[in-house]
């Protein structure tokens, strides 16, 4: 089954992508709860804070689809260790917890 050699390779590739939008704020849209608005790509806050949340979620989708759609053909000859679906988010949660240090070890 197809899907299933696939979904290690798009777990991996969102937990990447996701790292790299929220460290460099790629994000795909913009809520600014306040005013109950939605905007398109990263956003300055108006009116109170934005939430770069969804847009980060978003964009990691994006990319990780597209990282998973290329490597169709290489999965249908070869099959894909779960490892991979496992090991790289697992190392990425590690990577957020130094990264938000500060905020866990006061």
């Amino acid at each position: 089954m197809l899907s299933a050699r696939l979904t290690p390779i798009f777990s991996a590739a969102f937990a990447i992508a996701y790292v790299i939008a929220e460290q460099n704020n790629f994000a795909l849209f913009t809520y600014h709860p306040r005013i109950d608005e939605w905007g398109f790509l990263t956003q300055a806050p108006r009116n109170g804070p934005g939430m770069y949340w969804y847009g980060w979620l978003g964009t990691s989708i994006v990319a990780a689809g597209a990282v998973t759609a290329a490597s169709i053909p290489f999965v249908r000859t070869r099959s894909v260790p779960v490892v991979i679906g496992w090991a790289v988010p697992l190392v990425i949660m590690v990577l957020f917890v130094y990264l938000l240090r500060a905020f866990f070890f006061r």
